[in-house]
């Protein structure tokens, strides 16, 4: 296909990048999912920090919380991977690539599992403690288990956030899909053919992101609402 430009599309370019392509995507799907894994398990944690109001640790959470929703994602990853260092604290690429996902998702699923777990009718928890259940147990039993399923939707978002996020990772020349995608540029000029490529396996990887989160959100989905 040539445009009036004169552009000629050229699909056989993408063929011979397949290999380099699949090479950013493995990449950026390893340090996603340790983002994403350790926001989920960290924001849980923290959001239930959050709803007992366990004094100072709430203190606290809501300093982690304010600082990492508060600054920009870029500027967290260039703290991590050009500031520590000056302090003899040095992170390779990948690890800064992990861990600045990890901390921003998880900052903003702290607030999702806390709304979620402060959305659990009182009654509930009241009903534990006349049955003699402790403060803490009433909370792992009841308002946990309903909490998380309430909390599922937004959860969702942000771990789909934390993905997309990874192409940040060019910042400090990761060599996850985006950056592949923009030193084959460098020395190819296929601008139009890489970067469609790239929206198209972030679209089709997001779509199916999308989809399952959906299915699990029906299967967990609490009957009749809270």
């Amino acid at each position: 296909m040539t445009t009036a430009d004169g552009y000629r599309f050229d699909p056989g370019f993408l063929a011979d990048h397949l290999g380099d392509l699949a090479a950013g995507l493995v990449r950026t799907v390893e340090i996603s999912a340790i983002g994403m894994a350790g926001a989920l398990v960290v924001g849980a944690l923290l959001g239930a920090v959050s709803a007992l109001r366990v004094p100072v640790a709430r203190q606290l959470v809501r300093v982690y919380v304010e600082l990492f929703r508060n600054t920009p994602l870029l500027v967290q990853i260039f703290f991590l991977y050009f500031a520590l260092p000056e302090i003899g604290l040095r992170l390779d690429a990948f690890t800064v690539g992990w861990l600045s996902l990890l901390l921003w998702g998880a900052a903003y699923n702290v607030e999702n599992f806390r709304a979620g777990f402060e959305a659990v009718q009182g009654g509930y928890l009241e009903a534990c403690r006349a049955l003699g259940f402790s403060r803490l147990a009433a909370f792992v039993q009841v308002a946990f288990p309903l909490g998380w399923r309430i909390a599922l939707p937004s959860v969702t978002n942000t771990q789909i956030s934390v993905f997309k996020n990874s192409s940040f990772m060019i910042a400090i020349s990761y060599p996850e899909l985006t950056e592949t995608a923009v030193n084959i540029v460098a020395v190819s000029f296929r601008v139009f053919e890489m970067f469609l490529a790239i929206g198209v396996i972030y679209l089709g990887l997001v779509w199916l992101m999308s989809l399952g989160t959906r299915a699990v959100e029906r299967r967990f989905a609490i009957p009749g609402g809270n």
